[in-house]
C-alpha cells in the first residue's frame, strides 16, 4: 500500500478551508462559529486466543491467536451551515492507523487489513482513508451527499477496531413534525473498519460474497411520552440480494427510586430483486428489558431467529440491532435462540468517578449450521473503563475487554483488548 499521507491531504485541504472562511461574512458567520474539530487519539490492542484448534489456517497450521497493536489518529471536522434560507456546510473524516505489532501469524485481528494469499498473507504497516460529506439544510430538514460514519437502525457502521467503517451515499434527515424524525437514502459504497478502500455493498453466507449496486432505505421514529416512548418502523433493500423491514418500540418508566426500561423488536427479511444470494428467510423476535437504581443497572434480553437464513446486514456492519449483539459475537445464526443477563455498576457511588463495571453472559441454543440442528454456544464479556474527569488528560479513557466464547461450531475463544482514546478539541 502507498503511503498513507497522500490519502490524508484532502482532510487536512478541507480543515484549512472550514478555518479558512471569513468570520466577518454574514452568510459564512454559521459555517465557521459552529463548526466544530476533533483529533481523537486511539490506542488498540487486541489478543485473541483460539482454542481446541478451532481457529484458522495460517502458515499451514492452525492459528494460535490473533494479536495486533495499533495507534489510530481520527480527524472529525463538521462545520455549521451557512446563513440563509439554505445553509450549506461540509464534514470531513481524516482516518490513518499505524501497526504497532503484529506479525504474519497473527493476523485476523480486523485492527489491519491483511493482503496477500496463502502463506504470504500479512498486514500492512499502516492504512487509512479521508471521507468528505457535503451537507445542505433548509428549515428543519438535512441533505448529506458523500461518505461518512453511518449509524441507522437497519444499517450500522461498525467503530469497534482501529478506524470506524463509513460509506458513501446520500441521506435525507427531516424532523419538521415534533417528535417525528424521517429519514430516507441510498448508499453505494462501503469502506469496512479494517479497510483503506471503497468497495460496492455486499452481503456474505460463509465464503460467498454478493455484491450490489446499492443500499435503499427509509424509516421514521415517533417519541412521545415526554420522550419516554418511541415507536420506529423502517425498510430496505439491498438491491437485488435481500430487502428487510424493522419496527421497534422503546420504553422508559420511571417507579420510585427505579427506572424501568423495555426495546422490543421484531425484523424480517427476504430475498429482493434478482436474488444473487438465492431464495433467502429470516424473522428476529427480540426483547430487553433494565431496571436502573443507584449506580447498579440490571438487563435481561431474549433473541429468537427463524427461517433458513442468518440475520441479514451489509458485510462489515454492526450487529448492534440485535439485543444480544456483543463484543465477540451476535448470536444470529439460523434458527438460533438466546438470552442475556447483564449488569452495569458505575464506580462513582464508592467515591471514584469515572470508573464503570460491565458483566453479562449470553447463551444461545437450537442453532441449524454446520450440518447441525442442535448446535449451541455461550459467552462471557466483561469490561473495566476509567475516564480521567480533570487535568490535563481530562476525558483520556481507558478500556479493558475481558471475553469468553465456546461454540458447538465455529471458533472458541479467549480474548482481551485493551484501548486507550484521548479525544483533543481542536476548534
Amino acid at each position: 500500500m502507498k503511503t498513507t499521507v497522500t490519502r490524508l491531504l484532502p482532510s487536512a485541504l478541507a480543515l484549512s478551508v472550514i478555518a479558512a472562511v471569513p468570520v466577518g461574512s454574514v452568510h459564512a458567520a454559521g459555517f465557521v462559529d459552529d463548526a466544530k474539530v476533533t483529533l481523537g487519539l486511539r490506542n488498540y490492542y487486541f489478543n485473541r486466543n483460539f482454542l481446541n484448534h478451532t481457529g484458522p489456517n495460517v502458515r499451514g497450521d492452525d492459528q494460535g491467536q490473533a494479536a495486533e497493536w495499533t495507534q489510530s489518529f481520527i480527524l472529525d471536522a463538521r462545520s455549521g451551515f451557512t446563513e440563509g434560507t439554505v445553509g450549506f456546510g461540509l464534514d470531513v473524516l481524516g482516518l490513518y492507523s499505524v501497526k504497532l505489532d503484529g506479525g504474519r501469524g497473527t493476523i485476523g485481528s480486523q485492527l489491519l487489513p491483511v493482503h496477500g494469499v496463502g502463506n504470504d498473507r500479512h498486514a500492512p504497516d499502516d492504512f487509512g482513508r479521508t471521507a468528505i460529506a457535503a451537507k445542505a439544510k433548509i428549515s428543519k430538514t438535512e441533505l448529506k451527499v458523500g461518505e461518512w460514519f453511518a449509524v441507522l437502525p437497519i444499517l450500522r457502521a461498525d467503530d469497534g477496531r482501529s478506524l470506524p467503517q463509513t460509506f458513501k451515499g446520500g441521506q435525507i434527515t427531516s424532523s419538521e413534525i415534533e417528535g417525528l424524525t424521517l429519514y430516507g437514502g441510498r448508499f453505494n459504497g462501503n469502506s469496512q473498519r479494517n479497510d483503506g478502500s471503497m468497495e460496492r455493498m455486499s452481503f456474505s453466507i460463509g465464503s460467498n460474497r454478493y455484491d450490489s449496486s446499492a443500499f435503499d432505505f427509509g424509516g421514521g421514529e415517533y417519541r412521545f411520552n415526554g420522550n419516554n416512548t418511541m415507536v420506529g418502523v423502517w425498510h430496505a433493500r439491498l438491491e437485488d440480494v435481500y430487502q428487510q423491514s424493522y419496527v421497534q418500540l422503546t420504553h422508559s418508566q420511571p417507579v420510585g427510586d427505579w427506572v424501568l426500561g423495555a426495546n422490543l423488536g421484531y425484523i424480517t427479511g427476504k430475498e429482493e430483486g434478482a436474488a444473487k444470494a438465492g431464495d433467502l428467510d429470516n424473522k428476529v423476535y427480540q426483547g430487553a428489558f433494565t431496571a436502573k437504581t443507584g449506580n447498579n443497572s440490571f438487563m435481561v434480553a431474549y433473541q429468537r431467529l427463524s427461517g433458513d437464513t442468518k440475520f441479514m446486514r451489509v458485510d462489515g456492519t454492526s450487529g448492534g440491532t440485535l439485543v444480544n449483539d456483543g463484543f465477540t459475537n451476535s448470536y444470529d445464526n439460523p434458527q438460533e435462540r438466546s438470552w442475556q443477563v447483564r449488569h452495569d455498576y458505575n464506580f462513582a457511588g464508592l467515591g471514584i468517578p469515572g470508573l464503570t463495571l460491565m458483566n453479562r453472559y449470553v447463551s444461545g441454543n437450537n442453532i441449524h449450521a454446520g450440518g447441525r440442528t442442535d448446535a449451541e454456544e455461550w459467552g462471557r464479556e466483561s469490561e473495566l473503563a476509567y475516564t480521567i474527569q480533570e487535568g490535563t488528560l481530562k476525558n483520556l479513557s481507558i478500556r479493558w475487554r475481558n471475553s469468553d466464547v465456546r461454540r458447538d461450531v465455529g471458533a472458541d475463544l479467549h480474548e482481551n483488548r485493551l484501548i486507550i482514546n484521548y479525544p483533543l478539541s481542536l476548534l
